[in-house]
């Protein structure tokens, strides 16, 4: 059983989400020049990436350890259960709260085969027995 962590109260705003993201990908420690870079041209200031880590710091998505004169900063909450909360969201606004409409609207849009549907039913009942 896996242990899950409690998510922060406060949502990051979609510019927030950006950065959080390119956290994630980066995948280690990171300070705000190692975002910029990430940005394709042209690139936010690196004071503008360094305003959304000390916001997110502050709402509980990042913490920071000193390495000399830098800060390097984490996410506090793991990739998957970040995208888990994003997607609870997705169908809570899209779908009513409803993931069976959203699965369903998913694999009709999705054209999926008869074995990615039985995939996909194998995986819910390995799911549901934990």
């Amino acid at each position: 059983m896996s242990k899950t962590l409690n998510t922060p109260a406060e949502q990051p705003t979609r510019k927030e989400e950006e950065v959080l993201e390119l956290i994630y990908e980066i995948g280690t420690p990171c300070a705000p020049k190692d975002v910029v870079a990430r940005y394709a041209e042209p690139r936010p200031h690196v004071n503008t990436v360094a305003t959304s880590f000390q916001s997110l710091e502050r709402k509980g998505w990042l913490g920071h350890e000193q390495q000399g004169r830098t800060f390097l900063y984490t996410p506090t909450v793991p990739r998957e259960q970040y995208g888990g909360g994003k997607i609870r969201n997705f169908v809570t606004r899209f779908f009513k709260g409803s993931f069976a409409s959203a699965v369903s609207a998913f694999a009709k849009s999705e054209k999926l085969s008869q074995e990615e549907v039985e995939q996909l039913l194998a995986s819910l009942s390995t799911t549901e027995e934990k």
